[in-house]
C-alpha cells in the first residue's frame, strides 16, 4: 500500500510541477510593433484571435482573424519556450536600425497582469531567444 501511494504521489506531484513552469497563452497578450518613418506594423494575439493593424494614428479598424489549429499549437510551443523575466535584457543580434537599415522592432507580452517588454531590436532580425517566437507572429501579417 505505501509503494502504491508513493507511486502515486510521485506521478500527481510531478505532473503538477511541471505544468506550473510553463506560459499559458490564454492569459496572454503578444502585440509586436515594428515602424520607420514610412512603415507601420502591429501584430497583436490573444485567445487565438490575431488583429495587424498598419495604421500609426489608429484610424483603421483592424480585423481580428481566427488563428488555426495547427498555428496556434506552434506558437504555444514557442512562447512556452520564452523565458518571460530575461526579455528586458536581451541582446540585438544587428544594429541595422540605428541607420535606417531596418525598422525598430519591440516584443510586449502581457501575461498574468504583468508586462515583459524586449529592448529594442531590428525587425526581422529578433535576439535568438526569442526568434521563433517573433518570426511566427510575423507570418500572420504576411496573409
Amino acid at each position: 500500500m505505501k509503494l502504491f501511494a508513493m507511486i502515486f504521489l510521485s506521478v500527481f506531484l510531478g505532473k503538477s510541477c511541471s505544468s506550473q513552469t510553463k506560459n499559458d497563452m490564454k492569459d496572454a497578450v503578444l502585440e509586436y510593433t515594428a515602424n520607420t518613418r514610412g512603415f507601420y506594423q502591429k501584430i497583436t494575439i490573444q485567445n487565438q484571435m490575431v488583429t495587424v493593424s498598419k495604421d500609426r494614428s489608429g484610424n483603421d479598424t483592424p480585423v481580428a482573424t481566427k488563428i488555426s489549429d495547427k498555428n496556434w499549437k506552434e506558437l504555444v510551443g514557442y512562447f512556452e519556450a520564452v523565458k518571460l523575466d530575461s526579455l528586458a535584457t536581451l541582446k540585438a543580434p544587428t544594429e541595422k536600425r540605428f541607420h535606417d537599415g531596418a525598422a525598430i522592432a519591440n516584443l510586449k507580452i502581457v501575461y498574468k497582469d504583468k508586462t515583459y517588454e524586449t529592448t529594442a531590436f531590428d525587425h526581422g532580425y529578433p535576439p535568438e531567444a526569442i526568434k521563433k517566437l517573433v518570426d511566427k507572429i510575423n507570418s500572420f501579417a504576411k496573409k
